[in-house]
């Protein structure tokens, strides 16, 4: 039987010094992923180094500065992560930045290890952020797509956000990338961060494995938990009726060619040919988010 605790880190359970959450790659037992989440009250402050990873600094609440190498980068943020999709800064490795906000909010740091540093800091434009709606029917999803390949240019680090209408499916079918498959799948590490709406409100998330590589996760999750998925299957992320969901993935892995592929339990793939007959859940997008 699986250690669940190993995997489902409870809110404030991985706090450290100024982080609400740490997720480094030796705290997780892999290689390459990384999370942490800073809170900043009004006027504060805090320098990040980013060693030898790339790092995002993503706007979940409030509006921030990012100052690094001389240029400044102001992130206008968003009021919360069903309000909108956020403006971004992208930082390589071996580089130190200041992140500062006059009224103060909480901010992603998603990370990825990487030897390679071909790449400046940047400015991501909310406005150049796709927008996508997955799925049909109770299977309907919004996906904000961050830093994927097409979408924003990265060494290894690849972050998105699913934002799952209350009594919805998504992370479904099951599906996993932890095999080096050219054309077919890539082996990446996965975090997810969670939000949930509402008072109270909770969600669950399912992690499987193989006979060859067993994993056996079933997490009732609240708003500043984490699952670990090292491999897997992983979905359903489940939206309990009345209480929307939002959750932040971070994936990175050993492969040189950046690519995010996956492949389907073949138990539940015959799902995805049910949604040609259904409609997209009218809940999306959410309010504030045009699809693009």
């Amino acid at each position: 039987m699986t250690d669940t605790s190993k995997y489902h880190l409870q809110k404030g359970t991985s706090a450290d010094g100024p982080y609400d959450l740490l997720v480094t790659p030796e705290s997780a037992g892999w290689g390459h992923s990384g999370l942490r989440i800073l809170t900043l009250g009004p006027g504060q402050a805090h320098t990040l180094h980013t060693g030898d990873s790339e790092i995002l600094v993503l706007p979940l609440t409030g509006s921030c500065t990012v100052t690094t190498d001389g240029r400044a980068f102001e992130l206008a943020g968003r009021t919360g992560v069903f309000a909108s999709a956020t403006d971004f800064a992208y930082l390589p490795r071996e580089s130190e930045a200041l992140i500062s906000s006059a009224d103060g909010g909480t901010y992603a740091l998603p990370s990825a290890r990487t030897e390679r540093s071909s790449l400046s800091a940047r400015y991501g434009p909310k406005e150049d952020v796709p927008v996508e709606l997955r799925g049909a029917g109770a299977c309907s999803r919004q996906v904000n797509n961050y830093c994927l390949p097409g979408t924003f240019e990265a060494e290894q680090l690849l972050v998105c956000e699913v934002l799952t209408p209350g009594g919805n499916w998504s992370s479904y079918p099951p599906h996993k990338h932890d095999e080096a498959r050219p054309g077919e799948e890539s082996e990446l590490e996965e975090i997810y961060y969670f939000q949930v709406a509402g008072e109270g409100g909770f969600a669950y998330q399912r992690v499987y494995g193989t006979p060859e590589r067993p994993i056996d996760v079933l997490a009732e999750v609240r708003s500043g938990d984490t699952v670990l998925i090292p491999h897997g299957w992983h979905g359903p992320s489940i939206a309990a009726p009345g209480y929307d969901l939002y959750y932040l993935n971070v994936m990175a892995g050993p492969g040189q060619e950046r690519a995010w592929l996956i492949c389907d339990d073949p138990a539940h793939g015959w799902v995805r040919g049910t949604w040609e007959s259904q409609d997209v859940d009218d809940r999306l997008p959410f309010e504030g988010v045009t699809q693009r």
